[in-house]
Parts: C-alpha cells; sequence; structure tokens
C-alpha cells in the first residue's frame, strides 16, 4: 500500500492552505461577526481554481481526482468554516448534480461560468418539513403542456441568495409510483424566473459568512428541458449527491479539526500556570495526544473513502463513516482547544470559539449523526 500523496496533490495542499492564511484568516473574524458573505474571496478561490475541480476540462474544471478536491476543502476548513462551506457546497451540491445527472445543453450553459467561480449554483431539497425525513417533501411539480409548475419551499440552501447565485436544483414530487410513493424530479430554476423567491437567511449560530437561503415557489414555470435528467430520477440524483457530499462534508470536519488542534498545541506550548507551560501537564499532553490520534485516523479513513471513489469502486459506507467521524472528531477537538485555552476560549478575539461554533453543523448537514449511524448500520447488514 502507498500512503504518499501525488506531487500535484502535495501542491494543492500547500497553494490552498497558502492562500487561506494569507487571504482568508485576516478577515474570517470581521466577516464572521459581521455575518458578510464575501463576493471578493468567493472569486479569489475561483481564480486559483477551487470550483470544479473534479469536473472534466471540456466544460470548464481542473479534471482531478477527488482526493485533490477533498484535500482543498480540508486546508480550507483548517481556518474558516464559512469559506470552506462555500466551496464544498458549491462543487458537491451545486456543480455535482450538474455534471452528474444534467443533459449536454444543461452542462455546457451552467458549467463553465460555475467553474470558474464567477457564480454559485443551489441544490434545493431541504424543506421545514423534510430534513431527515426527506420523504416528508411537499413541494410540488405539476405538468401543464410543455411546462412544469412548481410549488412549495425550501430551507438551509448554501449559495441560493447572494449576488453570485445563478440559479438552484430542487426536488420536487411530481407524481406517484406503482407502490403508492412519491415520484421525485430535479429541475433547474435559474433566478429571476417569476414566481421563484430566494431570501438570505440570518442570526446563524455558524457558517456566519457562507450564505444561507430560504426559497419560495409560487407558480413558478419551467420548461421541460429543465428537468434534470429524466423524470423520475429525482430521489435516485439526491441519494448520489448526498453520498458525495458526505465526503466534503467529512474534509470539513478533518480540516476544523486539525485547525483547532493546531491552535490549541501553539497556545499550551506558550501558556504557563505553576512556572511551566501547560503543555508538560499530563491532563492536557493527553488530550492533545488523543487528538493527534485521532486526526491521523480521520484523515486515512476519508482518503480511503475518497480514493475508493476516484477509482470507480463502492465508496458509500466509508463515505457515511468518514462523515460521522470526521464531524464528530471536529467536535472533540474543538472542546478540548475551548477548555486548554480557558476563559481566553471564551472570546471571540480568539479564532478556537468560531471553530467551537462552526462544527455544529457538521453533526446536522448532510445526514445528522443519527441518519449516518442508520445508513451504515443498513450497510453492515443490521
Amino acid at each position: 500500500m502507498d500512503f504518499d500523496l501525488t506531487k500535484e496533490q502535495e501542491m494543492i495542499r500547500k497553494e490552498v492552505r497558502k492562500f487561506a492564511e494569507s487571504e482568508i484568516a485576516p478577515v474570517a473574524q470581521e466577516l464572521d461577526e459581521k455575518e458578510q458573505f464575501s463576493v471578493e474571496l468567493t472569486q479569489k478561490m475561483g481564480e486559483i481554481g477551487l470550483f470544479g475541480m473534479f469536473v472534466s476540462e471540456e466544460y470548464g474544471g481542473q479534471g482531478l481526482d477527488y482526493i485533490s478536491y477533498i484535500i482543498a476543502v480540508e486546508e480550507l476548513a483548517r481556518v474558516d468554516g464559512s469559506q470552506a462551506a462555500t466551496v464544498a457546497a458549491d462543487n458537491s451540491l451545486g456543480i455535482g448534480p450538474l455534471y452528474y445527472f444534467g443533459t449536454e445543453e444543461q452542462k455546457k450553459k451552467y458549467l463553465p461560468k460555475l467553474c470558474e467561480g464567477k457564480a454559485l449554483w443551489g441544490f434545493g431539497l431541504t424543506e421545514p418539513t423534510a430534513g431527515s425525513d426527506a420523504g416528508g417533501s411537499k413541494t410540488t411539480a405539476v405538468k401543464d403542456g410543455n411546462e412544469w409548475v412548481i410549488n412549495g419551499s425550501k430551507i438551509f440552501i448554501t449559495n441560493a441568495a447572494c449576488d453570485m447565485s445563478l440559479g438552484v436544483t430542487v426536488q420536487a414530487i411530481t407524481g406517484k409510483k406503482a407502490n403508492g410513493k412519491p415520484d421525485y424530479t430535479c429541475f433547474i430554476v435559474e433566478h429571476g424566473t417569476k414566481g421563484f423567491k430566494p431570501v438570505p437567511m440570518h442570526k446563524k449560530m455558524m457558517w456566519r459568512a457562507s450564505n444561507t437561503a430560504e426559497l419560495y415557489f409560487d407558480d413558478v414555470r419551467v420548461p421541460e428541458k429543465n428537468i434534470l435528467g429524466k423524470p423520475g430520477d429525482g430521489f435516485h440524483q439526491m441519494l448520489k449527491t448526498l453520498d458525495g457530499g458526505r465526503l466534503s462534508i467529512g474534509s470539513m470536519g478533518l480540516g476544523g479539526a486539525q485547525g483547532a488542534y493546531e491552535m490549541a498545541l501553539k497556545y499550551a506550548k506558550k501558556r504557563e500556570q505553576f512556572g511551566q507551560p501547560i503543555s508538560k501537564f499530563q491532563a492536557n499532553a493527553f488530550k492533545l495526544a488523543d487528538c493527534a490520534t485521532e486526526l491521523e485516523c480521520a484523515r486515512n479513513l476519508l482518503y480511503k473513502a475518497c480514493w475508493l471513489r476516484s477509482h470507480k469502486r463502492p465508496f458509500e459506507t466509508l463515505a457515511a463513516m468518514a462523515k460521522l467521524y470526521c464531524s464528530e472528531l471536529m467536535y472533540r477537538v474543538a472542546n478540548h482547544a475551548v477548555q486548554i485555552h480557558g476563559g481566553y476560549g471564551l472570546m471571540k478575539e480568539y479564532n478556537v470559539e468560531r471553530f467551537y461554533r462552526d462544527q455544529k453543523l457538521l453533526d446536522i448537514g448532510e445526514g445528522t449523526s443519527e441518519v449516518q449511524r442508520i445508513v451504515i448500520s443498513r450497510y453492515i447488514g443490521c
């Protein structure tokens, strides 16, 4: 077995880390405090090739393997969860469905602009009544001649209501199957379509510098050509999209845990009590030792899942495991980091406070930890 990264993957880590530390770190705290999405930072991330990394070059992408993409998200999350969320959501949830399920016409129309980072795309799945229970969806699409009429709403949709938002992919009920279960179809809805209203959400605890939206559809009419793939494929498309999304959420957990660990280690070596650095006290040394060990485990698990995907081998079980383990790992590491910082860890002037808040969404988004355990238990035959 070869655990070495390729030269290209090592270069991506080095360059993205350099960008995150020089461009994102100086403004992350201010953007979080102001709850401000940064068009400037997002465009800069596009300029260095962080959008469409796994998309083939013919559609404007980088044509890279999935591990390269995951490393990039990891390095962004090591510095700031909000910017990592913008990149992860746009790639896995925005660009991904268009690339993997879209028609040739849809790919050529939307992907080049999205891969350049000049625009963002949302994935409309979650609803007020449908979170872990995707079957609770109430958004509908009814065929009327050569058009489909969409009515309903979505909530907690990333990248869907900012100045760079170009459109969303929306899952809607389009009928019933023979067994009585809903038939789902995904539709492309561009911003500016009559009856479509995206509304930014504010007062978030975490990812305060990323864009989160509520979406409202009031007799929104789209042509037949705006169906993503084929009618009735929506549920299958959603599941496949979430499989890939779990890897990006896992990378955010891994990167965030790495960042929190490094802050804790640095502070523990510098802070003195009772005449010596607090890193010398066994209580703290053991916390840091546990963090370092779990980070190594998490990275190997996540990278293996990505390697399997890149080699077109079954990766879904490990994707769920990696998402669960990495997201919960960030909580454990961030919790230890705050404890090691003591009272300073509770103050906004220390980045560890932001990391502690940003972690929580990882236990919830892309399938809660409880849902991941259900998914894993089914994969192992329980």
